[in-house]
């Protein structure tokens, strides 16, 4: 599990993939984010806009991020 630490109180879902990498662009994490591919904190997330906070987890591929 990767720690990611976020500059604000929360940040958007689609804007958190492309932070860590995991997407290019932010059509690529809309359209893996409505395909079900992105889990938070172990429940299938269908919302690009979603907020995130410190605590939360996010997977995508297999790989595991936490927020700081």
């Amino acid at each position: 599990m990767e720690k990611i630490a976020i500059r604000d109180e929360s940040i958007r879902l689609g804007q958190f993939l492309k932070l860590v990498n995991a997407v290019s662009t932010g059509g690529e994490a809309k359209a893996r984010i409505q395909a079900g591919e992105v889990t938070v904190n172990g429940a299938v997330e269908l919302r690009r806009g979603a907020q995130l906070r410190k605590g939360d987890r996010v997977e995508i591929d297999g790989l595991l991020f936490q927020i700081e």
